[in-house]
């Protein structure tokens, strides 16, 4: 009987158990291209592996993992035994007989008494047992690499053999192992016990700037973005990218192929169809070209694309065996997308027409399992029209066409759909489509036809199926009604809608936010639009209560602009900056790009900044708006830039040029009060300032009854003409305690004060004009000072808080002007010299001051009384004798304020700190002072030249 193992004092046999001599190659690092890239982050991670009794390199094919390796031997100061495997080796004798082949060849010693297995399909445990007391002897570990490893395939006996030897060795041993599938090893316990080196996929896989670096030495030079881009598309796969440099050294643009080049057609196709592709079974490679069509994969949809049950043990193995199947998690996988490009041109030339097949049999079970963009998606790409608008809409997604351009939006999905059967859906996702683009001859007929066909429904068994149908309508009509300005027909939408969603299972309407926000958007648009202030407000603050999302984020930067529209309107120009600026903070937190619905936060900044004087920056954000704004269809929107655009221009001397700017009034079915009023100001304004008082006086009288901005730019417009009586007046009729903010306010108590001026109540006018920079301080309103003419100069007398006037209002003006005269500035930007010409448009009311039109004497050659006040304080004493301690910055803003009978709740609102802050800064400053009372205090910091 012939023994199973040769003699073991027999020198190392030449053959092996099969009687094949043992190829030299199959036991010699492979040698390194001349571009092969060093990556030192993987070398020191390899070298890891010498700490640790198993290394594990695993990735797919192509992913550079035997050079990474040959490299790293190469470099060590000791033996490094190689052994690249054969499909044979899954023979346990034959595979051993290799392994300690490697070892003796690489010059480690090994007892002569360990022997090798005679027989290719067994070795004896003895054998194993020798080799491992062996190796547990050596003071520095035998250093084995078994390059592709995967070849064993799932043979238990090698993978409890080698854990055999590797537990049994201790220290003597570090095993390599690389492989494109995970070998059967109690991988588990080498992870819980720290005793494995992990490099897998993703760590093998190139950054940019390793891709860079490869492809410079293929004589490449690629920017930064191509190699991003690369990157993105080969996932850093290292075969792919050595490929396409050698394949882009051809072309005459290479960075150009780099980009554009056809996948399903290059020698990286070549490459994949025959390492991964053709190496699997024929039902894997069906499976694999089934798939491709979809960018992510369950079992159940790989069954459902190809017609079988057998995709889970499939995807499981593939994945094992990192054939380019990638596992996402909760059994959802995903292809290389490479390789995805590649079998999809692929299964075009295999199966023609079958990828429409498969894109409907995918959406019909996404419909059921997965996600609504991708049923979609899949619905759309097999032309299937009528499922796909259907399902849309079934879903109350139909408002995730307006949600703006982002990596799941669906607008692009339905641009090749066209009209067909008469279906409420299509019809509906049509008329959606065509509004969307601003196409309002195709979408309000196509709306009305939608509506049509819903209203013939009534009565049919299936009416209830309708209810999501429907609701839709509502909302559309309500973005035509929005778009048309039509005030009524948004009501009404707004009525079914509600009465609609009592029908719609709360889920479903969870799930789409969206379709609240939007439809509370545009009724509060039209409501605006219409002037029903307090009604737009409620609606836009209830779309702004929705939940916050990528869906609800452009209908809650329109609610936004829109509220700030409101708040500038009223003259409060703080408060609509900040609504403008968080309405553009909601934009740039998911970066949607401009929109023509969305422009009306920049256009109420620009308006801000007219009235402060910044006329460059309004005008840079007039021209942003314009270049952007894709025409602004959006009668509020376009009625704000007509506006703010006049304004500008008034602001710059330029009256003809506002007046131009209103000649053609925004189309709506229904005229807004509030934009016919605020053209009527603009036209006053340029009259004014072409010095024909009367004709600006006339142009507000149909309009001064019903708006306090138009009432106060009449009166300037009566006082200019001579008849200061008659602009007491007006303002007189002005209601007390009214809605209207400061830029109102300030224009028209500068109205007061001229009239005093001109009265000879030199005293009043002074009151007036300080009373009037305390309500603009905080606003920081110029353009009523700079348009008042130069009778306000010798009246305002400021401090250092009032730094805000004296400088101009861009910063490219430079700061403060030279002169300490507070009113050294005004006049200086635009017009505003020559009497009281240039008065421009108004806005606003009431301050602590009072409100408009109350609280103040009437002036008039013979109306006006004494002073209340006194006399307006005097400058400084330079005689007087200093203070012993020197009063802080904020002490002297706080005694600034006193002096203009400020209250501590005032100064500590215009100065944007707490009362008990003002309490101590007075505190300190009485004692500085050594006084008890806050007379005391304001004239003795006037003594000694502090105010």
């Amino acid at each position: 009987m012939t023994s199973q193992y040769q003699d073991r004092s027999a020198p190392d046999p030449p053959v092996d158990p099969r009687g094949d001599p043992f190829l030299g190659t199959r036991f010699t690092a492979p040698g390194l291209p001349p571009t092969f890239l060093r990556r030192e982050r993987l070398a020191r991670h390899l070298g890891q592996g010498l700490g640790t009794p198993l290394t594990l390199v695993d990735g797919p094919a192509g992913a550079g993992k035997t050079l990474l390796v040959a490299d790293w031997a190469a470099r060590l100061d000791r033996p490094v035994a190689w052994f690249t495997t054969e499909g044979a080796d899954r023979a346990p004798g034959l595979f051993w007989a290799c392994l300690l082949h490697a070892l003796r060849a690489a010059g480690v010693r090994l007892s002569p008494g360990i022997g090798s297995p005679a027989h290719p399909d067994g070795v004896d445990r003895a054998l194993l047992a020798r080799l491992a007391a062996d190796l547990s002897d050596r003071t520095d570990p035998a250093i084995v690499v078994v390059d592709e490893f995967e070849r064993v395939g799932p043979s238990a006996d090698i993978a409890d053999q080698l854990e055999f030897v590797l537990h049994h060795a201790a220290a003597g041993l570090r095993l390599i192992l690389v492989t494109r599938s995970e070998p059967l090893l109690p991988l588990h316990r080498y992870r819980a016990a720290g005793s494995i080196t992990e490099i897998r996929g993703a760590e093998l896989a190139f950054t940019p700037r390793e891709a860079a670096t490869l492809l410079a030495s293929h004589g490449l030079r690629l920017t930064g973005e191509g190699a991003h881009a690369l990157v993105r598309r080969t996932r850093g796969w290292a075969a792919g990218l050595r490929l396409c440099a050698l394949a882009a050294r051809q072309s005459p643009d290479p960075e150009r192929f780099l980009k554009e080049f056809e996948a399903g057609h290059s020698v990286v196709a070549d490459y994949l169809l025959t390492e991964v592709l053709r190496r699997q079974p024929a039902a894997t490679q069906d499976l694999l070209l089934r798939v491709s069509v979809v960018e992510r994969f369950r079992p159940g949809l790989a069954d459902a694309l190809t017609g079988r049950h057998d995709a889970e043990r499939i995807l499981a193995g593939l994945r094992r065996e990192n054939a380019f199947v990638e596992s996402l998690g909760r059994t959802w996988y995903r292809l290389h997308p490479l390789f995805a490009e590649i079998l999809r041109a692929h299964l075009r030339v295999r199966h023609p027409g079958l990828e429409t097949e498969l894109h409907r049999r995918a959406a019909r079970w996404l419909s059921r399992s997965g996600s609504l963009t991708e049923t979609l998606t899949h619905g759309c790409a097999a032309g299937d029209w009528e499922f796909t608008a259907r399902t849309l809409v079934e879903d109350l997604a139909i408002g995730r066409l307006f949600t703006g351009r982002r990596p799941d939006d669906l607008g692009a999905l339905f641009a090749r759909m066209t009209a067909g059967t008469d279906s409420p859906a299509r019809e509906l996702v049509l008329a959606a489509r065509e509004l969307a683009d601003r196409d309002l001859g195709h979408g309000l007929a196509r709306l009305r036809h939608a509506g049509e066909l819903l209203a013939a429904a009534d009565g049919h068994p299936a009416a209830a199926d309708l209810v999501p149908a429907r609701l839709g309508l509502a909302l559309l009509e309500a973005f035509a009604a929005r778009l048309t300005g039509c005030p009524g027909r948004a009501e009404r939408a707004a009525r079914i809608a509600r009465d609609l969603r009592r029908s719609v299972p709360a889920e479903r309407l969870h799930r789409h936010p969206e379709l609240l926000a939007l439809l509370l958007t545009h009724v509060g648009s039209a409501r605006l639009w219409a002037g029903h202030t307090d009604a737009a407000r409620a609606a836009l603050a209830e779309a702004l209560c929705c939940p916050d999302g990528v869906t609800t984020a452009l209908p809650r930067e329109e609610s936004l602009g829109h509220l700030a529209l409101i708040d500038w309107l009223a003259g409060w120009n703080t408060r609509a900056e900040q609504q403008a600026l968080a309405a553009l903070r909601e934009a740039a937190r998911y970066g949607l790009p401009p929109s023509a619905c969305s422009a009306v936060g920049g256009l109420v900044l620009a308006a801000v900044a007219v009235e402060r004087d910044e006329l460059d920056t309004a005008q840079a954000l007039l021209d942003r708006i314009t270049a952007t704004g894709d025409g602004l269809v959006d009668p509020v929107a376009e009625a704000a830039r007509t506006l703010v655009g006049a304004r500008l221009s008034l602001a710059r001397g330029e009256p003809r040029a506002a007046l131009a700017a209103t000649e053609n009034g925004v189309t709506a079915v229904v005229a807004s009060p509030w934009a016919r009023d605020h053209a009527a100001l603009v036209v006053s304004a340029a009259r004014l300032a072409d010095g024909d008082p009367e004709a600006a006086a006339e142009a507000l009288e149909p309009v001064a009854a019903r708006r306090p901005a138009c009432a106060v730019a009449a009166a300037r417009a009566r006082l200019a003409a001579g008849d200061p009586a008659a602009a007491l007046e007006l303002l007189d009729a002005l209601p007390a305690g009214g809605p209207d903010g400061p830029a109102l306010t300030v224009r028209a108590v500068l109205v007061r004060a001229e009239a005093a001026d001109r009265a000879g109540d030199v005293t009043a006018a002074r009151r007036l004009a300080a009373q009037a920079l305390r309500a603009a301080r905080r606003e920081r309103l110029r353009r009523p000072f700079r348009e008042a003419g130069p009778w306000l100069s010798p009246l305002l007398v400021t401090g250092p808080a009032d730094d805000w006037l004296t400088a101009r209002g861009d910063p490219a003006h430079g700061g403060p002007a030279a002169s300490g005269s507070a009113h050294s500035g005004l006049g200086d930007s635009g017009a505003g010299h020559g009497g009281s010409a240039n008065h421009g448009p108004v806005d606003g009311a009431p301050t602590a001051d009072g409100p408009v039109g109350h609280g103040s004497a009437r002036h008039g050659p013979a109306r006006h009384g004494p002073a209340r006040h006194g006399p307006a304080p005097h400058g400084p004493d330079l005689r007087s004798a200093p203070v012993v301690e020197e009063l802080s910055p904020r002490e002297r803003d706080v005694l600034g304020r006193l002096a203009q009978l400020m209250s501590t709740e005032e100064i500590a609102a215009d100065l944007y700190v707490s009362i008990n802050t003002v309490k101590t800064h007075l505190k300190s400053a009485y004692r500085k002072l050594s006084v008890n009372r806050r007379a005391d205090a304001v004239r003795r910091a006037r003594e000694r030249g502090l105010l």
